[in-house]
């Protein structure tokens, strides 16, 4: 379905993807891991977080996650 989009103004991308009407698909030009441990993405105010022994696995047994060859 065609649609139709006004003046737009974007100042900076960091990496989002942006649409403008049709697509037959949208997919990731970067892709990336991050391994974090017991409480280590908490946000917010007045966290408390007691962890007695933690320990992060990161060891990743397949082999693709995301593949981005020919998505350009």
């Amino acid at each position: 379905m065609p649609a139709i989009v006004g003046p737009v103004a974007i100042n900076s991308v960091g990496g989002g993807v942006i649409n403008f009407g049709d697509s037959f698909y949208i997919s990731p030009k970067s892709a990336s891991k991050t391994a974090g441990g017991s409480g280590g993405f908490n946000t917010g105010n007045f966290i408390i977080t007691n962890n007695g022994l933690s320990a992060t696995n990161t060891i990743d047994p397949d082999f693709n996650d995301q593949d981005i060859v020919a998505n350009n």
